[in-house]
């Protein structure tokens, strides 16, 4: 039989898993027309498909006329798939949009053909319930739909039996379609929690003793090609019940799927109704957070089906060839063999498994055969990188030239005449002589570098460049140590030791990356939508400690006898013999007690944030796990001691420093646009090690990637306001409830000028104020969100705080309950989550 004597049928939704298996169960001996919103991803070689939305008059009749363009006046069968579905449970505008009016819109096109049949894929759940365990619904059973999806297929079906005209209608109420992939939808997700051990895993609301009939895809696609035979000896309305006659409960499936996949016999907990749909609402509503398990799957929980389908047997000679519990087994080897692709095939978020026991087993298989690129393919790609970078030893020459004549240009071996204040009455060398120590090692810290400079330019002796690097450091510390009365020589050792850094280990090839490590282009973790390392997301922070660095330097300026005063529009020196609160508190004891300057250690730390921040490319995160540590080390600790810092400034100190308060900002900030890269490279570490890496040469050295066939995307090279968007957003989010979090914590830091509070209150008040601002500024970052939680404890002493110290007036009595019970609501919403993924740590995020 030519294509152009075959009969026409057109399938509806074709481009989806079931249209396209009923395509190739028809193909064979029929022409098939498939009609569908979009284009399948893989054609069926010799089936075309026709663009069509049913929800537009213009476009059925547009496409409806390409179908006569195409084939003609005379189609066979229509099989009707297309339709809209979700799983909230919520009516849609959709369902009528699609299912109803869609189907209206069909029909009446299909009236302008010679139509011989109308195959509508309706659902069994347009039933209601069977009445008792072991009695068994056919099509004369009562129709009773629960939610919004089957009600919309049982106005469907009306609308059929109504305009149907002169077209012989089949309705098939088909069961849940699996297969050996699963494909069903809460069979998956059911699957998924057991596999992934999820406490929802161990729970049931209703009878665990109900179930429902399922129906393998190839007996769904057996059903569709005998109702399609046999169109001329059906009745001119046929109604059949389509699935399997086995019903597994609940429990039986808990049980099968804990033994195939874990080994156990899976427990599973009945609560009650309405205790299980508390805790939905509590974790949607209050919480704000995503789950499978919906409101209405709670309420319909005791529903149980079996179906009798003799009258398809009867009328189609069709009886299911397969069963859910045979096919399960192969379902679950699936998985296990492959879990990333098992959960994409039932769309299900496939970041979770990432790095799933099987996963990570595949890895270690790729580990041991030839990686991407070879050693000597590494090797020479670095060969050519050094070769453009020569230049950036010689230029660590020149800056080692310098430091060596700079301290007689800086006058540092001159008398030093001028009145030198007393940088914070430390007892020190006198002026000359601290000037000198900086001169002499200046000369050899200059020596020093020039020449490991010229060594590193060897292959052999490319590591001695992180030797340059280390005296790049020193050179950046030295003028504190040695109290230099010379602000130009401390401000050109900060610059000039920075760059030695850069040179040395930054722009040429860092010493020391494995070749293995370098092996890969892989850029993001197992898991992650992104890399954690890309220069979107380190651009901020760097650009942050820039900041951090120019405020600290200012404040060291003063303490270091460099600048005569500190500016501070704000705060009063609070009885210390100063000009105001900044001035204040940088002389204070607590500075006193630090060796050297303390704003100039934290100038040094921020240094090191930006260098620590800049080096490495997108993969660092894996191929230099130990820079990455030694980044959050900086960050993290500094952001608490600087928020600490803050905290003791009133009850110990007896004055606030604004500018203090600003670099405190800084460091807490950089704190949740950080801590991702430290996520990943602890997930790293330890997944390497699982995949049989050794740990301690993967710390020091990087490791080879664990994805598979992954290719980087663009980071700085992409639209401006894309780039400036992922600076801002890139692994953080501003929920509405910590950004109130935050204000709220600032205003306890004004309570004295707001409602008049005294000490000791107005001591707890700043302290606790602090805590809650660092909290809810680290939350911000979405890997920590649960940290947010630590508020809940802070927003109970601040209620009760005003009862339990002196110091409280009135309004700050009721404002302390208020902002008190206000954050301990705050607390509790996640907030919206993004889009992004963190391989396994997205069950985290709560």
């Amino acid at each position: 039989m030519t294509d152009a004597s075959r009969p026409i049928v057109l399938i509806t939704g074709s481009s989806g898993f079931l249209g396209q298996a009923i395509a190739l169960g028809l193909k064979d001996r029929y022409r098939v027309i498939g009609l569908d919103v979009a284009q399948p991803r893989k054609p069926i070689e010799g089936m075309t498909t026709i663009e069509i939305d049913l929800t537009s008059d213009e476009s059925v009749d547009e496409s409806m006329a390409q179908v006569r363009a195409q084939a003609g006046d005379r189609i066979a069968s229509v099989i009707h798939l297309a339709a809209y579905y979700d799983t909230t449970g919520e009516d849609n505008p959709k369902y009528d949009a699609v299912t109803v009016r869609g189907t209206r819109r069909l029909l009446k096109a299909l009236k302008e053909f010679e139509t011989e049949q109308f195959v509508f894929s309706s659902t069994l759940l347009v039933h209601a319930p069977s009445p008792e365990k072991g009695v068994r619904i056919d099509e004369n059973s009562p129709l009773d739909p629960a939610w919004a999806y089957p009600r919309s297929k049982t106005e469907t079906e009306a609308l059929i039996a109504r305009e149907r005209g002169g077209i012989r209608t089949v309705t098939l109420r088909l069961a849940g379609v699996y297969d050996e992939d699963c494909r069903a939808a809460f069979i998956a997700q059911q699957i998924a929690r057991i596999f992934e051990r999820l406490p929802t895993a161990y729970l049931f609301a209703g009878d665990i003793k109900s179930g429902q009939p399922y129906l393998h895809k190839d007996d769904l696609v057996d059903a569709v090609v005998r109702t399609v035979d046999r169109r001329h000896e059906l009745p001119e309305e046929t109604v059949l019940l389509i699935g399997e006659e086995e019903t597994p409960s609940y429990e039986e499936m808990q049980k099968r799927i804990g033994r195939l996949v874990h080994g156990e016999d899976w427990q599973t907990v009945v609560l009650p109704k309405n205790l299980t749909k508390l805790g939905a609402w509590l974790q949607t509503e209050v919480l704000e957070e995503d789950t499978d398990i919906k409101p209405w799957m709670i309420e319909n929980s005791d529903d149980h089906y079996e179906i009798d389908v003799s009258r398809a047997k009867a009328l189609l000679g069709w009886q299911p060839r397969h069963s859910l519990t045979g096919t399960l087994p192969e379902m679950i080897r699936r998985l296990k063999a492959d879990p990333t692709d098992w959960y994409d095939k039932n769309k299900l978020e496939s970041s979770v498994v990432a790095a799933s026991e099987p996963e990570i087993d595949q890895a270690e298989r790729r580990l041991q055969a030839p990686l991407e690129r070879s050693e000597q393919e590494v090797e020479a790609a670095m060969e050519r990188h050094r070769a453009w970078t020569l230049w950036a030893p010689l230029a660590n020459v020149a800056l080692g030239l310098w430091l060596v004549t700079s301290p007689l240009m800086l006058g540092l071996f001159d008398p030093v005449t001028a009145p030198v204040p007393p940088a914070l009455g430390h007892e020190i060398a006198e002026p000359g002589l601290r000037n000198m120590r900086l001169g002499i090692s200046e000369i050899v810290s200059g020596l020093l570098v020039m020449l490991f400079a010229f060594v590193g330019m060897s292959r052999r002796w490319r590591w001695v460049q992180w030797i340059a690097a280390s005296i790049g450091i020193w050179v950046m510390f030295a003028p504190l140590v040695f109290w230099t009365t010379s602000a130009a020589a401390y401000g050109i050792d900060t610059l000039a030791g920075m760059l030695i850094v850069a040179f040395a280990v930054m722009v040429p090839p860092t010493p020391g990356v494995s070749r293995r490590a370098l092996a890969a282009d892989d850029d993001r973790p197992l898991g992650w939508s992104y890399s954690p390392s890309s220069f979107t997301q380190r651009i901020p922070i760097i650009a942050l400690a820039f900041i951090g660095l120019f405020v600290s330097r200012y404040l060291a300026a003063f303490q270091m006898g460099h600048i005569d005063g500190l500016w501070d529009p704000f705060f009063g020196p609070g009885g210390a013999p100063v000009s105001n609160g900044s001035e204040a508190v940088v002389t204070s004891w607590v500075s006193k007690g630090f060796p050297i300057a303390d704003a100039g250690l934290g100038a040094f730390a921020y240094a090191l944030d930006i260098l620590a921040g800049a080096i490495g490319d997108r993969r660092r995160w894996r191929t230099m796990p130990w820079m990455v540590f030694l980044f959050g080390l900086l960050i993290i600790p500094l952001g608490v001691v600087s928020v600490s810092f803050i905290i003791i400034q009133p009850p110990l100190i007896g004055a606030l420093c604004t500018l203090c308060i600003i670099q405190a900002a800084v460091t807490a900030i950089l704190i949740p646009y950080s801590i991702d890269e430290v996520l990943a490279t602890l997930q790293y570490l330890w997944r390497a090690k699982k995949a049989g890496e050794p740990f301690w040469r993967t710390f020091w050295m990087g490791g080879p990637a664990l994805s598979e066939n992954q290719t980087p995307e663009p980071d700085l090279d992409r639209p401006v306001g894309i780039v400036l968007r992922d600076f801002v957003i890139g692994g953080v989010t501003f929920p509405w409830n910590l950004v109130a979090s935050i204000i709220l914590g600032a205003l306890l830091m004004a309570t004295p000028l707001v409602f008049g509070t005294q000490p000791p209150l107005y001591f707890s008040d700043h302290v606790v104020g602090c805590l809650v601002i660092l909290v809810a500024v680290t939350a911000l970052g979405e890997i920590v969100r649960a940290v947010r939680f630590l508020n809940v404890a802070l927003g109970a002493w601040i209620a009760a705080s005003p009862f339990m110290l002196d110091g409280a007036s009135t309004a700050g009595t009721i404002a302390a309950v208020v902002i008190g019970l206000a954050l301990i609501g705050l607390s509790l919403p996640r907030g919206v989550r993004s889009k992004e993924h963190y391989g396994g740590w997205d069950r985290g995020i709560v």
